[in-house]
């Protein structure tokens, strides 16, 4: 069961520190999208190539092996696995910095999966454990506030530091402060006690159990779906706020940041409250929350890529940047009750798999492809229109979230079942 008797203050400074890791994971991701037109002009890539090194490179690592790192988690120290995972990471980011070639981004971006491998699912267990379930959502929801505000903070930083030095500084800059966080984490952040936690089950265990649930896969392919035009939307929307409406680099760091940040803290913590509210009269609303705000994202984005000024652009975009994210708090709770405590993290890991390596992987390379096949019919807007094609995943994912709520209410293991 969940630790009762670890203070709130302690459950607290956990919870904290953990959301600075998550925001540094999502830092060290969108800063390569504020900065794509430096990076493309110097080392002369297109579209396509970018969208390659924003997907699969990251995305292939940082799913697959999420997996085994959240299995290690279980059986011997999520915290550490955690603190090892944020080192990881910003050391590769800094060495982004150091790129001369598509080829070496591409290696260091791949590093950067590896590392960011190990700190999500992990986290979303050590949550778990020190949040009893009335709390636990929007203690999750506290937590997914890293990707907003991670999404802003790159966006603002990196078109900052880019600015005043260069590309290649950014990545130093954030890479240095993550290595530097990873021994604090290490220090503060502490396991649930053993005596309290249950041994984790065999990994041969977990993915056999959600394997038999259809609601997982439901679950699991809804989020991919959003994913895949979310992270596709966080790599480009920089780009088009540049060749579709004209603005410098400080100008769309700062119109991105605005709108991810209002936009996404607003939905985050919105979905994890609204889910603790509903979710214990109805655990079906933890699915249909998402559902209802991915089929307003969909057309929400189609009329802000297409405003005819910025002044329109602006309140049309934050309101798909606080739906698009809603889902973060109710899901991961959902999945976390559909195996028992012990499970949580290599459970956590199994659905990030499918999430990541569909929506993170395919996302941005999908984008970028399908702007660069555009780009002698549309020349500059080619992608704004690649960007509105791929919006139609968000009605994907709304279809198969309904599909998910039925089912969900009859799979929901409580705290007591190990």
């Amino acid at each position: 069961m969940t630790v009762t008797s670890t203070s709130r203050r302690s459950a607290s400074v956990v919870l904290f520190l953990l959301l600075v890791a998550y925001i540094f994971n999502y830092l060290d991701r969108q800063i390569l999208g504020i900065l794509a037109g430096p990076i493309i002009g110097e080392l002369h890539l297109n579209d396509r190539q970018f969208g390659l090194l924003s997907g699969p490179p990251f995305a292939i690592l940082y799913s697959v092996l999420g997996i085994p790192f959240a299995f290690l988690a279980d059986r011997t120290s999520r915290s550490r696995v955690i603190a090892a995972a944020v080192a990881f990471w910003s050391a590769f980011t800094a060495l982004c910095g150091t790129a001369t070639s598509f080829w070496q981004f591409f290696l260091f971006r791949m590093g950067v999966g590896v590392g960011e491998a190990g700190g999500v699912a992990p986290s979303y267990a050590l949550i778990a454990d020190y949040f009893e379930p009335r709390r636990r959502s929007r203690a999750l929801a506290i937590f997914s506030l890293g990707v907003p505000i991670g999404l802003s903070l790159g966006t603002l930083l990196g078109a900052y530091i880019a600015q005043a030095i260069s590309w290649r500084a950014a990545f130093y800059t954030m890479g240095i402060a993550g290595v530097l966080l990873a021994p604090i984490m290490l220090i503060v952040v502490r396991d649930v006690p053993k005596a309290q936690h249950p041994s984790a089950a065999p990994l041969g265990q977990v993915f056999p159990m959600l394997a038999r649930k259809p609601v997982f896969w439901l679950m699991a392919f809804a989020a991919s779906s959003s994913s895949l035009c979310g992270y596709g939307l966080a790599t480009w929307t920089p780009s088009i706020l540049e060749r579709s409406f004209h603005l410098s680099l400080i100008e769309r760091g700062q119109f991105m940041g605005s709108i991810v940040l209002i936009g996404g803290c607003t939905g985050v913590f919105a979905g994890g409250w609204l889910a603790d509210r509903l979710g214990h009269l109805d655990r079906g609303w933890y699915a249909r929350l998402a559902a209802i705000a991915w089929a307003i994202t969909a057309p929400t984005f189609v009329l802000g890529f297409f405003a005819p000024s910025l002044w329109i652009a602006w309140p049309l975009l934050l309101i798909p940047n606080a739906l698009n994210i809603l889902w973060l708090g109710p899901v991961v709770t959902a999945v976390q009750h559909l195996v028992p405590q012990r499970m949580r993290s290599t459970a956590s890991a199994s659905f990030l798999l499918i999430n990541n390596l569909i929506g993170l992987g395919v996302g941005p390379y999908l984008i970028g492809a399908i702007s660069t096949a555009l780009k002698q019919t549309y020349g500059t807007e080619s992608l704004r229109y690649a960007a509105c094609a791929c919006t139609v995943f968000y009605i994907v994912a709304a279809l198969l979230m309904l599909f998910a709520v039925p089912r969900l209410r009859s799979n929901w293991v409580e705290d007591s079942a190990h």
